[in-house]
């Protein structure tokens, strides 16, 4: 599974109180369905405490852009694996157990 983007990032949207550690921009991005008027459909801002999130503070936009190529596989980790069957488990026969020792 794989996606390529191109992004661009206004350094004017943001300052350097934004940066962790005095040099990494925390960003979330978002790939929609559906591309504007200028053939983008990447979005990106500055990403949201949960707080924030639960208020439904404003977004602060960063950037935009568009897929430039994918697969059209995307999945999220750890989500896929709430999907699968667990794993079924041997059966242990009457004269065995299953003891380390």
């Amino acid at each position: 599974m794989a996606t390529i983007l191109n992004l661009s990032i206004d350094s004017k949207r943001f300052s350097k109180n934004d940066l962790k550690n005095g040099q990494y921009l925390n960003v979330t991005i978002a790939i929609n369905d559906e591309t504007n008027q200028y053939g983008q459909n990447v979005s990106a801002w500055l990403t949201q405490s949960k707080e924030e999130r639960d208020e439904e503070a404003e977004r602060v936009y960063v950037g935009n852009g568009k897929t430039l190529w994918t697969d059209g596989k995307i999945s999220v980790e750890g989500k896929d694996d709430k999907k699968k069957a667990p794993a079924k488990k041997k059966p242990v026969k009457k004269d065995e157990d299953d003891l380390p020792w």
